[in-house]
């Protein structure tokens, strides 16, 4: 609620000063009368005790106590009178009316005298009576003198009077004046409430008017009347409002304008990125094809005898297929963060057994350039995704490697201050990152000194995805860094209770490199060039190898008494099959869970979620040899139910 909008600003206004005059005449008005009052009553009590002294003067001369006690009871008929004493010349009592309420009689001199009583508030007079001096013309007694002495007084009259009278008037005179106040004030309120509804009905007809238009309604309109103080403000304020209303109708139709063109912009952006899509995910899989029959047949290569020279070519060549499979693995990284098609499974496991890994992977690394890798483990138990959060570290210890000519790196693990997280750091003492540059390194492809895009320098992936991975798990991620000093990245868990001692068991045991030999291995393979080289690969490793190109080939050729022990098949077949569907038809007539495994260069989120819906394990091509192999071990060693 608002106070003191202007309707009572304007009564305020009214009604101030005539409550000031009003007051004013009415405290001046009973000051005075409250003055002539008292003086009033002042004077006829010194008056009625001059009477009574003396007509007592001449009871007093002649000791006559009748006649004093016919005086002192004739001043009972006064209505303020209380009591009347008469005194002789000694202060002895002649005559008595009345009841007295005093104590203590005054001075008794030939002064005339008044007091007030405390006790009883009657006022006390006291007037002396003397002889009244007679003047004689007389040639022989003279004129008397000026200077003669007083005569004494013959006695005294003592009068107590009440100021009651007095004060009851006085309380019906402000009862008077409060009324006359009260009167004047409301007769003033009136007029004022009266002559302001002519200035305010205006103002709240505008006030109102303004209010409406700025909720949005700019269509109302105030009448302008000819006796209306405010009609040119009233004239204005439609005015106004008929250009915001034009205004506004102008805007809109502009603004629909504007986003029927958007709309149009973003329905040609999105088929172009649709486009864009479907024409980069027909290359990605027409490129991974023969990129995964390259690394298939360079492996193979790899495996026969060589002279030096031929030897130093095919590290080269091996190294530039890595270099491409390391690219697209980054690329299927970032568009499985993309499509929000990475599945978080967050379990407790200690963190012994991860750096463990973590030294087991990148010792080699450090040691080929010169450096310390020093990893320091405890006995602490976190609460994450053990794959995801090994991939952090595995990329962010990968950098540091990089990025360090000399020295060493470090990774450490303590709780933090609450005691409820730890953090993982990596201390490196490499080349160090600029200020300006340490939230942009956490973009694709940014790069720091690498404007040839050399390949040993990184892809300006890794960064980004350690990034998008971290916020994906709830992980906080932090840098410090000083150019030529080093870089600490420090990465914040939350601690778990400690469980079983095997609860992460991601490390493999050591198999013989025979493991695979004799093993039975049915291809199921469209790509003629990719065959041929899985074919080779296989063969290599000793399994005895069936390639077919479909479903229906591959029940004749275990028709043909042939029986597998794996499956692994490529996802896009010919006539519309998938590796789905044969997998399921090939398990349907061997009538036994057939340990199988899918291999596609299609990178859509929507086959990973089908694998996995079908328990499937799918590789990515191109497929690096060691990673196929190992899948081959765990899945012959652990059949599907």
């Amino acid at each position: 609620m608002r106070l003191f909008n202007i309707r009572d600003r304007m009564l305020l206004a009214a009604l101030l000063p005539v409550t000031l005059v009003a007051v004013l005449l009415s405290t001046v008005f009973l000051a005075g009368r409250y003055a002539d009052l008292d003086e009033a009553y002042q004077q006829r009590a010194r008056s009625l005790a001059r009477q009574l002294a003396s007509a007592s003067e001449y009871g007093l001369f002649s000791a006559n106590s009748a006649s004093l006690q016919a005086v002192a009871a004739g001043a009972l008929r006064e209505p303020d009178v209380r009591s009347v004493v008469v005194l002789d010349a000694e202060g002895q009592p002649l005559a008595m009316a009345g009841l007295t309420g005093y104590r203590t009689l005054p001075v008794l001199d030939a002064r005339e005298r008044q007091a007030s009583d405390a006790t009883t508030g009657h006022d006390v007079l006291v007037q002396p009576v003397t002889a009244t001096q007679v003047r004689l013309d007389d040639l022989f007694y003279g004129v008397p003198s000026e200077d003669a002495a007083a005569p004494k007084p013959l006695g005294h009259v003592v009068l107590e009077i009440s100021p009651a009278a007095l004060v009851s008037r006085g309380h019906d005179m402000l009862n008077i004046g409060l009324a006359v106040t009260l009167g004047g004030l409301l007769f003033g309120g009136v007029l004022a409430v009266r002559i302001g509804q002519g200035v305010i009905r205006p103002i709240l007809r505008v006030s109102e008017m303004i209010e409406r238009i700025g909720r949005g309604e700019l269509s109302v309109r105030g009448t302008v009347r000819p006796d209306d103080p405010l009609r040119d403000l009233q004239a204005g304020l439609n005015q106004m409002a008929e250009h915001l209303q034009q205004g506004r109708d102008e805007l809109e139709r502009r603004v629909a304008l504007a986003t029927a063109e958007l709309r149009a912009k973003k329905e040609e952006a999105e088929t172009a990125t649709l486009a864009k899509s479907r024409f980069l995910a027909a290359a990605s899989h027409d490129l991974r094809q023969p990129i995964h029959a390259l690394g298939m047949f360079v492996a193979r290569l790899a495996q026969l005898p060589h002279d030096r020279e031929t030897r130093h070519l095919i590290s080269n060549l091996e190294a530039s297929v890595r270099a491409m499979q390391d690219l697209l693995d980054a690329l299927l990284d970032i568009s499985r963060l993309d499509a929000d098609a990475v599945r978080v499974h967050r379990q407790p496991f200690p963190l012994a057994q991860l750096m463990e890994q973590l030294r087991g992977a990148l010792l080699p690394v450090a040691t080929d350039k010169g450096l310390r890798l020093r990893v320091r483990a405890n006995a602490l138990w976190v609460m994450s995704d053990p794959t995801l959060l090994h991939r952090i570290l595995l990329n962010l210890v990968s950098n540091a490697l990089r990025y360090t000519g000399q020295g060493g790196v470090l990774v450490g693990c303590r709780r933090s201050r609450g005691g409820s997280h730890v953090w993982i750091e990596i201390w490196d003492t490499g080349i160090g990152i600029a200020s300006q540059h340490q939230q942009q390194i956490f973009r694709e492809f940014y790069q720091i000194g690498n404007p040839e895009r050399d390949r040993s320098k990184g892809l300006g992936l890794g960064l980004n995805i350690v990034d998008r991975t971290a916020r994906l798990l709830g992980h906080t991620l932090q840098l410090c860094s000083q150019p030529g000093r080093g870089t600490r990245f420090r990465i914040e868990v939350p601690l778990a209770e400690p469980g079983s001692p095997d609860a992460l068991s991601t490390t493999a045991e050591a198999l013989p490199l025979d493991d695979v030999v004799g093993l039975r291995v049915l291809v199921i393979e469209d790509d003629r060039q990719s065959a041929q080289a899985l074919r080779g690969l296989l063969d290599s490793w000793g399994c005895v190898v069936a390639v077919v190109e479909g479903l229906q080939g591959a029940l004749t050729t275990v028709g043909g008494g042939f029986e597998p022990d794996l499956l692994l098949s490529d996802f896009r077949l010919r006539a519309g099959e998938t590796g789905l569907t044969t997998v399921q038809g090939l398990r349907d007539a061997l009538q036994r869970p057939l340990p199988a495994c899918l291999m596609s260069g299609d990178t859509d989120p929507q086959l990973i979620q089908a694998c996995r819906d079908a328990g499937l394990p799918l590789l990515h091509k191109p497929v690096r040899p060691a990673k196929l192999r190992t899948l081959m071990r765990r899945m012959v060693r652990s059949p599907p139910a």
